[in-house]
């Protein structure tokens, strides 16, 4: 069993910048594939970026490809999202995945694990 504790959620201006962690428990952290997702009030869970297991292939969603980075540290069983130049519509509450079998993907159904989640609020 794998738990994951997200934190750096918070209030933001349009342009700012934030960084999500991703805190893990369990020893074969350094074997998952690591999502983050986002939930904006009244929408379908939609993908964020994703990481591999060495770090060494990430994916990201059109909407933030350039302006958003996923990393991993598996020495210290975190993930982060580093998030500059925020806009309003990236306002939702963000929720890390893990994947047993390594996976990268893009459906939220393929992650078996996730986190409480963490607010995100840019205002403008």
């Amino acid at each position: 069993q794998v738990q994951l504790v997200e934190s750096g959620g918070g209030l933001v201006q349009a342009g700012g910048s934030l960084r999500l962690s991703c805190a893990a428990s369990g020893r074969t952290f350094s074997s998952y594939g690591m999502g983050w997702f986002r939930q904006a009030p009244g929408k379908e869970r939609a993908f964020v970026a994703t990481i591999s297991w060495s770090g060494g292939r990430t994916y990201y969603a059109d909407s933030v490809k350039g302006r958003f980075t996923i990393s991993r540290v598996n020495a210290k069983n975190t993930v982060y999202l580093q998030m500059n130049s925020l806009k309003p519509e990236d306002t939702a509450v963000y929720y890390c995945a893990a994947a047993r079998d390594g996976s990268t993907g893009f459906d939220p159904r393929e992650y078996d694990y996730w986190g409480q989640g963490t607010q995100v609020t840019v205002s403008s």
